[in-house]
């Protein structure tokens, strides 16, 4: 082995060894309730809900997803995508964030996104809740499969070591101090995380900024590239039989460049609305410590991700400029991170900024698990297979769920062609529009009703699943991204369900008056605190 990679490695043992440490630390704590496992007991504060949720979010398509579309077709869709994002963050931590946090509690305190619709609706036979972990688990198992991916590419672009197995290394990695350290585990290893995601995308978007020899060169070689600078056609990628890109004279080919329509933008802007159901983010709305601090969290938050998400797009269309010809598929292309950092930092410092690809896919991979395992346990097992059980046993089924969900995105991450903004896209889509719409009616219409809730869900999971897969290969007009015309529909069937079932009952409209009406003086006076007076990111 050489002198270089065996920095490299000691650099993310490092990192893996700090990850697991954090999540020892916290086992104690955490497991001394469900409440505290799933939650951290509600009492974590500005700074780590913040690149808490942005880093669990942030799933390997930051990395290496967003600058790997980038590099292949320019700055359109990347760019787009990103704008997206953002605004769907903003309006997620502005709309959401508050009265989640607020109803969660108003509604017998409940400590997972499944249980918070049931207890919204005050379903008894937990209908709602079941049909949500149902969906969190089948979305999520391909979410945690795409993150296993991108581990699996890190050690095989590095050092050329087996896919599979790697692969197979970090997710056990990330399931050990999730399952030990639970929520207060993943919120505190997702801000080192979240800062270590940072620094490794300023590092390099700067550091190929001066490979390219400045932006001025990068724009003169660029702009030959039909469409590729423009936020209104997008680069097309002259391919062989095997989806390769062909090269002549030492110069990727490329065809006419495609329009990037009013159609496609707002299709493609609508990413943001996925951001209303992700239960990686929701869940961190619920935890934090009070609703005063969401707007610095909200602050911390956006500043983190568009600075980021503007860096990984730029890496991208940078990369092409530093290395034009030498990822030639879209798979390899979602590389050029990693190539990168190799090529242009010494050996010690590559592996530290490349374990920000390990950071990114292990903060969201950890985020999935513990959602879908508190899901499982609280949701299925406790609310109708033993609604007599202890925590101890919940803890238990959320743990054997977690191990399942392990090897089933491992399964799912076997193909090491996978493309990790593609699986990413698919699994966000059928979240967003099963969650999204349906957290907005919670939250803003009283009239909403439990038929109507599960209209939604439904509506929305099930037009992802066929839009994706039979209208979407249609092309044209059809070929807008699944997760629009899901929440649409989805939002719809909640509307007109609700309008055509019987209203409310008298308990729920007097929780959703309590909510709203909700008198948050005492608790900008009240200060919460951790059991040994210690407060999380104080």
């Amino acid at each position: 082995m050489k002198t270089g990679d065996t920095l490299v490695i000691i650099a993310i043992l490092i990192y893996f060894i700090v990850v697991l440490t954090i999540g020892f630390i916290y086992a104690k704590r955490s497991n001394s309730s469900a409440s505290e496992y799933f939650l951290g007991g509600r009492k974590v504060g500005p700074w780590f809900t913040a690149l808490s949720a942005e880093a669990s979010d942030m799933s390997g398509y930051l990395l290496m997803g967003l600058p790997g579309l980038a590099y292949f077709t320019g700055a359109a869709d990347a760019g787009w995508t990103a704008v997206g994002l953002a605004i769907g963050t903003y309006l997620n931590w502005l709309l959401v964030a508050k009265r989640l946090r607020r109803y969660s509690v108003v509604a017998n305190d409940s400590i997972t996104l499944p249980g918070f619709y049931s207890n919204r609706f005050h379903d008894e036979k937990n209908t709602v809740g079941t049909i949500a972990a149902a969906i969190i688990l089948v979305f999520f198992c391909v979410y945690t499969g795409s993150c296993f991916v991108t581990v699996g590419k890190l050690f095989n672009t590095l050092f050329g070591w087996d896919y599979s197995l790697m692969m197979a290394f970090g997710a056990i990695i990330v399931f050990l101090y999730t399952m030990v350290g639970g929520y207060l585990s993943v919120v505190a290893t997702d801000f080192v995380q979240g800062c270590l995601m940072f620094f490794a995308l300023a590092v390099v978007v700067i550091g190929s900024i001066a490979m390219a020899g400045g932006i001025g060169n990068t724009v003169a070689f660029l702009t030959d590239i039909p469409g590729y600078l423009s936020m209104t056609q997008m680069a097309t990628p002259a391919l062989d039989a095997a989806k390769a890109q062909l090269v002549e004279d030492g110069r990727p080919l490329f065809g006419d460049a495609s329009e990037y329509g009013i159609l496609t933008i707002v299709s493609t802007l609508s990413w943001g609305l996925g951001y209303f159901g992700m239960p990686q983010v929701l869940v961190r709305f619920m935890g934090i410590r009070g609703e005063r601090e969401v707007k610095t969290s909200r602050r911390i938050a956006i500043v983190w991700v568009v600075i980021s998400m503007f860096s990984a797009v730029m890496i991208g269309i940078i990369g092409r400029s530093v290395l034009p010809t030498q990822l030639l598929s879209h798979s390899a292309a979602e590389s050029i991170f990693i190539v990168l950092a190799q090529i242009m930092l010494p050996s010690f410092m590559c592996g530290i900024v490349v374990s920000g690809i390990l950071a990114a896919s292990m903060s969201s991979a950890s985020s999935y698990l513990l959602i879908t395992g508190s899901s499982v346990a609280e949701n299925i097992y406790r609310s109708i297979f033993k609604k007599d059980a202890t925590d101890e046993q919940v803890l238990i089924v959320s743990r054997i769920t977690l191990a399942a969900v392990l090897l089933l995105g491992i399964f799912i991450a076997w193909d090491e062609n996978f493309v990790i903004f593609t699986v990413v896209s698919y699994a966000w889509a059928g979240l967003g529009a099963s969650f999204g719409p349906l957290t907005l009616f919670a939250l803003f219409w009283k009239r909403t009703t439990k038929q109507g809730a599960i209209a939604g869900m439904l509506t929305g999971a099930l037009t992802v699943l066929i839009w994706h897969n039979f209208i979407k290969p249609l092309g044209g007009i059809f070929g807008i991204y699944e997760l629009l015309p899901a929440f649409l529909l989805g939002c719809l069937a909640i509307f007109v369900v609700s309008k055509l079932s019987p209203g409310p009952s008298q308990e729920i409209l007097d929780d959703f008056a309590a909510y709203e009406s909700h008198d948050i003086v005492a608790e900008r006076n009240m200060e919460v605190v951790l059991e040994d007076g210690m407060t999380l990111n104080d």
